[in-house]
């Protein structure tokens, strides 16, 4: 293929919206409930088939835990110690709650976006590539 009419780029997709019950799907918490009947898991299998129906390929993506399983980091300055803060963050409703990461042109990725199931704001960027 003529690497000029090749466009392809990575793209991911950053889920942005309010926090959620990660700790719900966990293996030990399902207790025989089927995580594929939940409606919101279904649409994210409906964006799936969307990214190969747009000749797309999905190269990753995950759900992040509750923010309680993490923080944020301000990393110390001319020797000072990092300041660390816990979850719940008082400065924020809306946390990163998952991603995708997509292989496809700017239009497709525009497109694609817009199909990201979340209950607020999803933002996407290109991806650079570092390896040699």
């Amino acid at each position: 293929m003529n690497e000029e009419l090749d466009m392809t780029d990575t793209w991911v997709f950053l889920i942005r919206e309010s926090d959620w019950d990660s700790d719900a799907y966990l293996p030990e918490n399902l207790q025989g409930r089927d995580p594929s009947e939940d409606m919101s898991l279904a649409a994210h299998g409906r964006f799936q088939e969307a990214i190969t129906d747009l000749s797309a390929k999905l190269t990753g993506a995950a759900a992040l835990q509750n923010a309680k399983y993490g923080g944020w980091v301000a990393p110390g300055k001319d020797g000072d110690e990092p300041v660390y803060t816990d979850a719940p963050f008082t400065d924020t409703n809306e946390v990163i709650t998952g991603f995708y990461q997509v292989e496809c042109d700017e239009a497709t990725a525009r497109k694609l976006a817009a199909l990201v199931p979340s209950g607020n704001a999803v933002e996407w960027r290109k991806v650079i590539s570092f390896d040699s």
